[in-house]
């Protein structure tokens, strides 16, 4: 078996985020390895700010929807910080390294690019996050992440909430 010095966990700040991150940085405690916690802002959000900016003919207003844009998405990572913070002091991991990172994309994609690009050995994800009806039909982000995966995947199943 391949030792384990880094997991990369998936944090979208859904109800079963809290119990998969513990359940990480426990086995980050245990293995003694780097817990990266990883969320991704979905370009979607982003890309509809910035179609309002479509079809305007005063650039001003193009440029202040652009903006705006990076605007939003500064804001909602100083938010997601914020919670990833509260989140680690709760479940009590300070004491291990742990790094933060934000991406922008497509979740599924921009996980399994920071699988690579951190170097993990191991992956933990919860079964569910946060979904809607585009993960009913065309799948959800775990799941795409479970069948692309270059590296073991845990999935961890949550208690009932």
């Amino acid at each position: 078996m391949k030792d384990i010095h880094k997991i990369l966990v998936g944090c979208d700040f859904s109800k079963y985020s809290k119990n998969t991150i513990a359940y990480a940085a426990a086995l980050a405690a245990k293995f003694q390895a780097e817990l990266f916690i990883v969320n991704v802002i979905n370009k979607r959000e982003i890309d509809t700010i910035l179609k309002v900016a479509e079809g305007q003919f005063d650039r001003n207003v193009e440029q202040y929807i652009e903006k705006s844009a990076k605007d939003y998405a500064k804001r909602v990572q100083e938010d997601r910080t914020r919670q990833m913070d509260k989140l680690i002091d709760e479940i009590g991991c300070g004491d291990l390294k742990i790094h933060k990172i934000f991406r922008i994309g497509v979740p599924f994609q921009e996980l399994i690019s920071a699988v690579e690009d951190e170097g993990a050995d191991l992956m933990v994800m919860g079964q569910k996050g946060r979904s809607d009806l585009a993960g009913v039909i065309f799948g959800s982000n775990a799941e795409k992440v479970f069948r692309r995966c270059p590296i073991p995947l845990l999935s961890v199943r949550s208690k009932k909430l």
